[in-house]
């Protein structure tokens, strides 16, 4: 065998004796802490260089209390994550933020109540040196919790729960506005939506823009069924619509995923998009280009709110001072066949 094989690892103890330091010097400095002369750096380095040492990352992380672990929490069921591309383009993004930081990404996902305080424990446990929220609902205290208990926490999505956790967002309102506001322009004159959770910021927001754009217009504001982002439940939400508001002609949905659920059902009943039924989305996903016809929608950048959510949680981490509290990202709306 090699002598590079044969040959234990070279120790830190070694090191220092090579560099004429104490031990406690060359853990100083293979941690980057202070404390340390600039020439003790040097001879440090230099010793570090010509035994080849390789630090123990186990015992790096003991004296930084570090795990270069970042978690992402998502406050839905398997099934609903793995199904929606917006969950994708966040992590893609997640990803992309993380790059050169050596950092790794845990993914976890809240099943409700029930699995709560295992999370929770495992979270403020040291398992990980923050964590980015998705999708949260209602009052969740569970980032005010983990900030409580020391954990850096940015959320993707302003909280209901309101507090002083930051989080990043998209103009959610205006995109709801900018929607409508098209809808209008096409000379529609029964406009309704299909809008999100009503317990969750996002599917407020984009309802308060719609509402805000018809209410300028002196139109109606009562047809509102409020659907989750799932397909199936689109289609049931817009059959549920056309049960009480028969009269519609033009449908702004909350999401793209809502939108093709939706135009499911109108195609199932022999009503023509955008014919008889206008339709507009919101994401920009993948499924608004898959769509028949094409689905007409607003862009929200998803990938950017994943980057720019990871930049804030390590911008955090590295002590960087005066971040902004929050982060709003724009929207715009993209035509297509639809509407």
């Amino acid at each position: 065998m090699s002598e590079a094989i044969d040959r234990a690892p070279v120790t830190l103890e070694e090191v220092a004796r090579a560099a004429g330091v104490s031990r406690s010097t060359v853990s100083r400095v293979i941690n980057d802490l202070p404390g340390v002369s600039k020439r003790a750096r040097e001879a440090v380095a230099v010793a570090i260089s010509s035994l080849r040492y390789v630090p123990n990352q186990a015992a790096r992380n003991l004296v930084t209390r570090r795990t270069d672990s970042i978690a992402v929490v998502v406050s839905e069921k398997g099934d609903q994550v793995f199904g929606d591309p917006f969950f994708a383009g966040v992590l893609r993004g997640v990803s992309a933020g993380l790059g050169t930081s050596a950092k790794q990404l845990v993914l976890l996902m809240s099943q409700g109540e029930s699995d709560r305080d295992t999370l929770e424990n495992y979270l403020c446990s040291g398992h990980v040196d923050g964590a980015i929220v998705v999708s949260l609902h209602g009052n969740d205290l569970l980032p005010r919790r983990l900030v409580d208990a020391g954990l850096p926490v940015v959320l993707v999505g302003r909280p209901l729960a309101g507090g002083s956790v930051p989080y990043v967002d998209s103009d959610n309102l205006t995109g709801g506005l900018t929607a409508a506001r098209h809808l209008l322009s096409l000379g529609r004159s029964r406009i309704a939506t299909i809008a999100g959770p009503d317990d969750m910021a996002v599917g407020i927001d984009r309802l308060i823009g719609w509402r805000r754009a018809l209410g300028d217009a002196k139109r109606p504001t009562n047809a509102v069924v409020h659907s989750h982002f799932a397909i199936e439940a689109g289609a049931r939400a817009m059959a549920d619509l056309l049960t009480h508001h028969p009269e519609t002609d033009a449908v702004f949905a909350a999401a793209d995923i809502i939108a093709v659920g939706a135009m499911q059902y109108l195609r199932s009943r022999g009503i023509r998009v955008p014919e008889d039924i206008a339709i507009v989305g919101f994401d920009d996903s993948v499924l608004a280009t898959m769509a028949t016809p094409s689905l007409t929608t607003v862009r929200q950048p998803v990938e950017e709110l994943g980057r720019t959510t990871t930049w804030r949680l390590l911008a955090q981490l590295a002590g960087e001072r005066h971040l902004p509290p929050s982060i709003l990202l724009p929207t715009e709306l993209i035509l297509r066949s639809s509407a």
